[in-house]
C-alpha cells in the first residue's frame, strides 16, 4: 500500500496550526519591514509596501510550509525534522512571494519624465514601475519567520511535556526510573513519562554505550554512564526500577541488566522486542513495557524481517495448515492470516485446540469468516485427507501435525512412527497427486543422528518428503529443521516454570547439557520464508544461534521469578533419560551446510536415497505399524541408521549413486540384506 505524501496528511488541528502560522508569518514580515525601515522616516516609494503585500507574504509562507509537511502532525510531537521543514518552508515561501510580487504587482511607483518633441514643445509622461521588496527586508523576514514558527512548535511541545512552566524536576512523586538506552526507544519512553503523570514514573537518568552521548542531556535528562557502569549508576541514583528501552537489544545485554538489577533489589522491565512491536502495532510505549521473560535473556540476536515481504507468495492463495491447534501450527495460522490468503484451511484432530485458534482468528484478529475453514481430521486417515484436498484444493500445505513429547513417544513407539512418519509419507503422496504447489514439513533437530523414537520418526518423515520430491516434480517439497522453541508444549521452559511455581526442586538431567532455543514467532516466520526458498526436496535448517546451557537456563528462570538459585529453589541433577543426548546437532555427519538466499536459513546438502528403496522401506514400516510390531520397527529404524552411517558426504570420492551397488543403501557389501549387518556406532539404540 502506497503511503500518502506528508503534505496530504491532515488531522483536526491542521487548520488551526495553519492559522497560527499565518499570524506569525504576518508578524515576521512586519518585523522585517521594521528592521529595514525606520517607521517614522519611510520614503514615499515604500510607504504602502507593507499594507499591500502582508497578506501575500504570509499566504506564501503558509503554503510552502504545508508543501513540506508542516501540518501533518500535532505540534506536541515536534522533533528535529520539523525544524528543517519549517526553515525550508519559510525560505521557499519568501521565494514564492518574490515571484508573486512581480506577477501581481500590488505596489507600483509612478515616475514622471518630461522631454520636448520635434517641434520643441514640452511633453510630460508618467511611467508605473513595480516596487520590489528590498533584499534586507527579505532576509530579516526569513530569520524572524523561522524563529517565530519554530518557537511556537517548541513552546507547544514543552507545554505538553510539562516543562514549560514547572519543568519535570518539580515532580518528586512517583517511582524513579533509570532508562537503559538513550536512542529513539529511550526518548520515546522518556516523553511518555513526562506527558503522562498518571503512569507514576519519574526519570532519573539514562545509561548508554554511545560515547557521544555521555554526560549530555536528552530532553533534560542526563546520560549518567555506559551500560557496563550500571552497578555504579544504580548505587548513585537508587532507582525504583530499570527500564530497558532498546527493542533490538540482544539477550546478553538484557541478561546483564537483569542481573545488575536483581543484585540490588531493583525491578527490571523491558520494552517489547522489535518483532512484538510489529505484531502489536501502535500503542503507548510505556504501557507496553513488560517484565523481562526468559526469551529476552537467551543471548541470541532476535530475528527481524518483513512478514509481508517473505510471505508474499501466500497472498491470495489457499493454504492448508495441519496441526493447526498446536504451538507451531497455531502461530503459522496467525502469521499466514496477516499476509492475506484467499483461504486458510486449519486442520487438527483435537477439537478444543482447533476451536481456540479458530476463535482467535475470527474474533481477536478480525479475519473474515469466509477466509477461515476449520476441519476436524486425522492426517493418518488417507481417505479423509484426500477428501479435504479435493474440497479445498490448497496450493500450499504446511505440515506441522506431529507427536513431539519424547518420553511419551518412547512409551508408544508404534503410534509415534505411525503419526510422524507413515502419515507424513501418505500426506506428501496425496499432495503430489492433488497437484499442490508447495509442501513444507516442519521437522526437528532430533531427526539428526536420532537416539529417541520421536527423533527417528521425524528422520523417516524427512526421508519420505525427499522421496516424494523425486516422484512428483510438479510440487515443491521441502523440510524445515530447527531446535527447541520456547513456550511450546513439551518444552523445558514450561516444565521449569511449573517446578518453580511449586517451590522446586528444578530438575536438570545433566549439568553439561545444552539445547538450541528460538521463540515460536521467530521460528514460524523463518518457516514461512523457507517455503519460498530453494529447489524441491531440500532440507532447510534455521539458524538457532548458540546453544544454551540448560543449567544456566534453570538459574536464569529462578532469578527471573525473583528467587535465588540453590537458596530459595533447589536445582537437582537427576541424570539423563534413555536416548537423551547432551548436545543436539542441526546437521548429520553426512550432510554439508550450504548457504541460501536467506540470511538465517541454511541448506543441508546430502546424497538422496533412491525412491524405490524408500518406497520399499515405508511399505515394510507401514505393515509393521498395522501389526503393532515394535520389535520389527526397531529393526527397520536401525536399518535406516546403518544406511545413514554409510551415507557418503556430497562431493567426496566415495560418493556413489544411492540405492545401487556397494556404495548405495539398498544392499550390503556382501550381497546380503541391510538388516544382516552389525549395528553401527550411529545406529538407533532406543527402546523400540
Amino acid at each position: 500500500m502506497r503511503r500518502r505524501p506528508a503534505a496530504l496528511t491532515f488531522h483536526r488541528l491542521s487548520p488551526l496550526q495553519a492559522l497560527v502560522d499565518f499570524v506569525l508569518a504576518v508578524g515576521a514580515y512586519w518585523l522585517g519591514f521594521r528592521a529595514r525601515f525606520d517607521l517614522d522616516k519611510v520614503n514615499d516609494r515604500y510607504s504602502n509596501l507593507f499594507n499591500h503585500t502582508w497578506f501575500i507574504a504570509a499566504a506564501c509562507i503558509v503554503i510552502a510550509v504545508w508543501a513540506f509537511g508542516g501540518y501533518h502532525r500535532r505540534w506536541r510531537y515536534t522533533e528535529a525534522a520539523d525544524a528543517v521543514r519549517v526553515a525550508q518552508g519559510v525560505v521557499l515561501g519568501i521565494l514564492l512571494f518574490v515571484g508573486a510580487n512581480q506577477l501581481l504587482q500590488p505596489v507600483t511607483n509612478t515616475l514622471t519624465r518630461s522631454h520636448r518633441d520635434s517641434a520643441g514643445k514640452p511633453i510630460v509622461e508618467s511611467v508605473n514601475t513595480v516596487v520590489n521588496v528590498p533584499n534586507g527586508m527579505l532576509v530579516f523576514t526569513v530569520v524572524a519567520g523561522v524563529l517565530l514558527l519554530l518557537g511556537a512548535r517548541v513552546a507547544v511541545r514543552s507545554f505538553a511535556d510539562g516543562r514549560l512552566l514547572l519543568g519535570f524536576r518539580s515532580r518528586r512523586s512517583g517511582r524513579s526510573a533509570l532508562i537503559v538506552g538513550a536512542g529513539e526507544g529511550g526518548r520515546l519512553v522518556l516523553r511518555e513519562m513526562l506527558r503522562n503523570p498518571s503512569l507514576g514514573l519519574r526519570p532519573v537518568g539514562f545509561v548508554d554505550d554511545d560515547d557521544r552521548k555521555l554526560r549530555t542531556r536528552i530532553d533534560g535528562v542526563r546520560v549518567l554512564g555506559r551500560i557496563r557502569d550500571l552497578p555504579r549508576v544504580i548505587d548513585e541514583v537508587e532507582p525504583d526500577e530499570i527500564i530497558i528501552a532498546i527493542p533490538s537489544a540482544p539477550g546478553t545485554l538484557r541478561a546483564d541488566v537483569l542481573r545488575a538489577g536483581r543484585r540490588r533489589g531493583v525491578t527490571v522491565r523491558t520494552l517489547p522486542t522489535v518483532f512484538e512491536l510489529l505484531q502489536a502495532g501502535e500503542g503507548t510505549a510505556v504501557r507496553q513495557v513488560r517484565e523481562v521473560r526468559v526469551e529476552d535473556v537467551l543471548g541470541r540476536d532476535p530475528v527481524r524481517m518483513e512478514l509481508d515481504r517473505v510471505g508474499a507468495y501466500l497472498r491470495d492463495q489457499v493454504v492448508l495448515v495441519t496441526g493447526a491447534g498446536g504451538s507451531i501450527g497455531s502461530e503459522l495460522c496467525r502469521q499466514i492470516a496477516r499476509v492475506g490468503p484467499a483461504r486458510l484451511v486449519i486442520l487438527d484432530h483435537a477439537e478444543d485446540n482447533l476451536f481456540q485458534i479458530e476463535r482467535e482468528l475470527l474474533e481477536d484478529r478480525q479475519v473474515p469468516e469466509a477466509v477461515v475453514a476449520s476441519v476436524i481430521a486425522d492426517v493418518k486417515e488417507g481417505d479423509r485427507v484426500r477428501e479435504i484436498l479435493a474440497e479445498h484444493r490448497p496450493q500450499v500445505v504446511f505440515h506441522a501435525a506431529a507427536y513431539k513429547h519424547v518420553a511419551l513417544m518412547e512409551a508408544n513407539p508404534v503410534e509415534a512412527v505411525h503419526n510422524n512418519a507413515v502419515a507424513t509419507r501418505s500426506l506428501a503422496r496425496l499432495c503430489g497427486e492433488a497437484g499442490v504447489e508447495r509442501f513444507v514439513l516442519v521437522s526437528t533437530d532430533k531427526a539428526v543422528d536420532p537416539k529417541t523414537v520421536m527423533g527417528a520418526s521425524k528422520a523417516l518423515a524427512e526421508l519420505a518428503v525427499e522421496s516424494a520430491a523425486q516422484r512428483w516434480p510438479g510440487t515443491r517439497f521441502s523440510c524445515v529443521r530447527f531446535g527447541n522453541v520456547l513456550g511450546s508444549s513439551g518444552s523445558v521452559v514450561p516444565i521449569f516454570q511449573r517446578q518453580i511455581r511449586l517451590g522446586g526442586p528444578v530438575t536438570v538431567t545433566d549439568p553439561a547439557m545444552t539445547r538450541y532455543f528460538m521463540t515460536i514467532p521467530e521460528a514460524v516466520q523463518l518457516v514461512i520464508q523457507s517455503g519460498s526458498l530453494g529447489r524441491t526436496g531440500e532440507i532447510l535448517v534455521l539458524d538457532m544461534g548458540e546453544p544454551v546451557a540448560i543449567m544456566q537456563l534453570a538459574r536464569d528462570m529462578i532469578e527471573l521469578s525473583g528467587l535465588k538459585p540453590d537458596e530459595d529453589i533447589a536445582i537437582e541433577v537427576v541424570g539423563s533419560r534413555p536416548g537423551e543426548k547432551l548436545h543436539e546437532e542441526l546437521f548429520n555427519p553426512f550432510e554439508v551446510p550450504r548457504p541460501t538466499d536467506a540470511e538465517r536459513i541454511q541448506r543441508a546438502e546430502r546424497t538422496v536415497f533412491d525412491p524405490a528403496v524408500v518406497e520399499a522401506m515405508f511399505n515394510d514400516v507401514g505393515l509393521l505399524v498395522l501389526e503393532g510390531d515394535a520389535a520389527g520397527l526397531a529393526a527397520k529404524v536401525a536399518e535406516l541408521q546403518r544406511a545413514h552411517a554409510e551415507m557418503p558426504v556430497p562431493g567426496s570420492a566415495s560418493a556413489a549413486p544411492p540405492g545401487t551397488g556397494d556404495g548405495g543403501r539398498g544392499g550390503s557389501a556382501d550381497g546380503g540384506s541391510p538388516g544382516a549387518r552389525d549395528v553401527g556406532a550411529n545406529a538407533y539404540t532406543g527402546p523400540l
